[in-house]
């Protein structure tokens, strides 16, 4: 067990009752923050949370009641209160990796070096972070070594793994890194295993959609044209097609809103047609419940740009058998 200034990090006579706080950084719309909350329950309560773009901090209020504050570059991290949890779903930026200093001090001019001042400070029980798969690779896998070894350098023992959304309960083929840190350098932590659940993308499908979700003849034509292009240079791109009965789509992105292409639904004698947003959202893992009350360009950007709620729940359960320890 660590000790810190005297005291256990994880205190082996645990109140079970016991609420965790938490902060939510790079918000989005809450997708973290909805895993985290399926997982523990009551436990959790969120203190704080920090988004920028002004109709994700809509969409956020209208499902938490809470407005997420802004631009975490003008937060000073004394103003956040005290806290166990970070969660942050950072966007990945290129980093000034020159070789001259390694951890923390490579990070400056990063989103992530906000990430990790407002950890410096807080030292909070345990740091959650999500990116994009090639995070793993970027500046030939300079950035996530500088990563791993700022998290280290704060005293973090770290986790990390990649997983895909389809495996986790939804028809999604989405792989994202998960990061995982602890305080206590003596705890273990594993992710969690795929989980057994046939699932297909007709479970996300509604009964009936709008027509306007239907293509147009010329966008259809545009994106049959593209493909026999691109397969004309020996490539695979151009859109993708799916009906009731695939085992998974392709992984939806913020520009889906666009044109549709990376995920097209089958519809008979007729044009293929795009996900509603609220299948969207459905195919991301957020329940029916989730209000969606911006416009369906803003949804779609909001969705692609979120998580896969259930991988998030299936690893913050393990994070909490840990920290309100009851056995893995």
């Amino acid at each position: 067990m660590t000790y810190i200034m005297g005291r256990s990090l994880f205190n082996m006579d645990i109140n079970k009752e016991e609420s965790f706080r938490a902060i939510d950084l790079f918000a989005g719309i809450g997708g973290i923050r909805l895993g985290f909350e399926q997982a523990f329950g009551e436990k959790i309560e969120f203190v704080f949370a920090s988004e920028i773009d002004k109709y994700a901090r809509e969409t956020y209020y209208a499902n938490f009641g809470e407005t997420p504050h802004g631009d975490i570059t003008q937060i000073d991290e004394k103003n956040i209160p005290p806290f166990d949890i970070l969660l942050a779903g950072f966007p990945c930026q290129a980093f000034s990796v020159a070789g001259h200093r390694k951890g923390f001090e490579d990070t400056r001019g990063t989103l992530f070096f906000d990430v990790m001042r407002i950890a410096a400070y807080h030292k909070p029980k345990v740091i959650f972070l999500e990116n994009v798969k090639g995070l793993v690779g970027h500046d030939k896998g300079k950035t996530f070594k500088v990563i791993l070894e700022t998290l280290k350098e704060l005293g973090y023992y770290v986790e990390y793994q990649i997983l895909n959304a389809k495996d986790y309960g939804v028809p999604q083929n989405r792989e994202r890194i998960y990061i995982v840190g602890f305080l206590d350098n003596e705890v273990e932590f594993e992710f969690p295993k795929p989980i057994e659940k046939y699932v297909k993308v007709g479970d996300i499908l509604e009964d009936k959609v709008d027509e306007k979700y239907t293509i147009s003849d010329k966008l259809w034509a545009g994106h049959q044209r593209r493909k026999i292009e691109h397969k004309a240079k020996g490539n695979g791109f151009g859109y993708s097609m799916f009906n009731e009965n695939s085992i998974y789509t392709s992984t939806i992105s913020a520009r889906y809103y666009k044109d549709g292409s990376e995920i097209l639904i089958e519809q008979k004698n007729q044009n293929p047609r795009k996900l509603s947003p609220r299948e969207a959202g459905r195919l991301q893992g957020f329940p029916n419940s989730f209000n969606i009350k911006v416009s369906d360009v803003q949804a779609y950007k909001q969705f692609g740009n979120s998580v896969s709620v259930p991988v998030i729940e299936a690893i913050s359960k393990n994070i909490f058998k840990i920290i309100n320890n009851t056995d893995l």
